[in-house]
């Protein structure tokens, strides 16, 4: 049996958005707002289950400018007081093709002077012979 490659990708983003008020838009109304803030790589999104709580399952439909055409990921985890989720991958995205499984929290710290840092490590298990996606998929 091979052993499955585990690859982490943490990633921080300072913002001068307070750390609520981030959350909200980053996490929670991001299916809305990935359409303008980045139009050229979402086509569309749109939620599939749920209301947005616990459970909830949204769709993001890609451009061209992804290596792949959708991404479905389901809320695990949700804490909106202290700005902290997780979400796991359920279809698309390089699942079954590179990726066996994926997950990513996400938690938005606040910082000084009313900014924030927002922090995502994202996990996911390599299929058995493919290299760390991280380097052929997001860059």
């Amino acid at each position: 049996m091979v052993a499955l490659q585990t690859c982490k990708w943490p990633h921080e983003i300072e913002s001068s958005v307070a750390a609520p008020r981030l959350f909200r838009a980053g996490v929670m109304d991001w299916h809305t707002l990935a359409l303008k803030l980045a139009p050229h790589i979402v086509a569309s999104a749109h939620p599939v289950e749920g209301e947005g709580g616990i459970g909830s399952v949204r769709q993001f439909n890609f451009t061209s400018a992804m290596p792949f055409t959708l991404m479905k990921e389901r809320l695990e985890y949700l804490d909106v007081e202290k700005c902290k989720c997780k979400s796991t991958l359920v279809e698309g995205g390089g699942m079954g093709v590179a990726i066996e499984t994926a997950t990513s929290h996400i938690k938005v710290d606040p910082a000084a002077d009313g900014r924030s840092i927002a922090k995502v490590d994202s996990t996911y298990k390599l299929l058995p012979g493919v290299e760390d996606v991280h380097i052929k998929v997001w860059t």
